[in-house]
């Protein structure tokens, strides 16, 4: 069966309404919150509505939802699309990224939409701060080539990608584990134990490298930002022989992102 599309002309609508004695008084409609009890098929379902001059109105988004059809809106025909034979969809669920879990880049843009830890949604509305940071030179170059033998190394497991957000008095924070600059770091600290002759015993490195950070040593694990290699060769010519634990998060605040912080601790 063919599906049952409709499209509301929105430029067309907005016209009919605002025409002739209706313009002048727009100004004069009040929206209030309406206590309405709206039902379907039998079941009380809330639903946000307001009253206009005496009238109940709902978003037709939320009809949609409530009924089961899709609503959409179609930009090339300034056009509202209602699908009566398709599914619901969460406008901003279909923008949803997912991350890379192989420890390739992925570069925010505006609009994209996080799904977090705690199964909300976080969309992304400010990406300028990306490559044209003023505490940085310019953009990062491609990860660091080997300067030394990297298969004498243990291969640590890649973490998963993690979107933690948590919002208090300052605002809305998202931190959102940045895989490749985590490698970054890894990639580092190897050629750096390349260049360290007390890093090895018998053609074997001493120190291991862990791309986690457990929870216990957060208090005392520090961190940098815009990423400088010094940090972290300073930190291996000190500590040869130690584990050295990373981790890299880009830092996101009321949507807008800030900056890559890259943490370690020794030890």
């Amino acid at each position: 069966m063919k599906s049952r599309i409709a499209y509301i002309l929105a430029g067309v609508m907005l016209g009919a309404v605002l025409a002739g004695p209706a313009a002048s008084a727009a100004e004069q409609i009040i929206a209030q919150r309406s206590s309405q009890t709206i039902y379907v098929d039998g079941r009380q379902t809330p639903m946000e509505a307001y009253s206009i001059n005496g009238s109940n109105f709902v978003r037709l988004r939320d009809v949609g939802k409530a009924v089961g059809f899709d609503v959409s809106y179609d930009t090339d025909n300034n056009a509202v699309r209602i699908d009566t034979s398709a599914p619901y969809t969460d406008e901003a669920a279909a923008n949803v990224v997912r991350l890379p879990t192989d420890g390739s880049k992925y570069v925010p843009k505006v609009g994209d939409v996080l799904l977090c830890d705690d199964g909300t949604l976080y969309e992304i509305k400010d990406t300028v701060r990306w490559e044209n940071n003023v505490f940085a030179p310019g953009p990062l170059p491609e990860l660091p080539a080997p300067t030394c033998d990297w298969s004498l190394f243990d291969a640590p497991e890649l973490p998963r990608p993690e979107v933690r957000r948590f919002i208090n008095e300052t605002g809305d924070h998202l931190y959102v584990r940045n895989l490749y600059e985590t490698r970054r770091m890894q990639y580092t600290i190897y050629n750096a134990l390349g260049c360290e002759p007390s890093a090895w015993r018998d053609g074997k490195p001493l120190a291991k490298v862990s791309l986690t950070i457990p929870a216990e040593y957060e208090p005392y694990t520090g961190y940098f930002w815009p990423w400088r290699a010094s940090e972290i060769e300073k930190q291996v010519n000190a500590y040869p022989n130690f584990r050295f634990r990373i981790e890299a998060w880009d830092c996101y605040k009321d949507h807008v992102f800030l900056q890559t912080q890259y943490y370690i601790y020794v030890g």
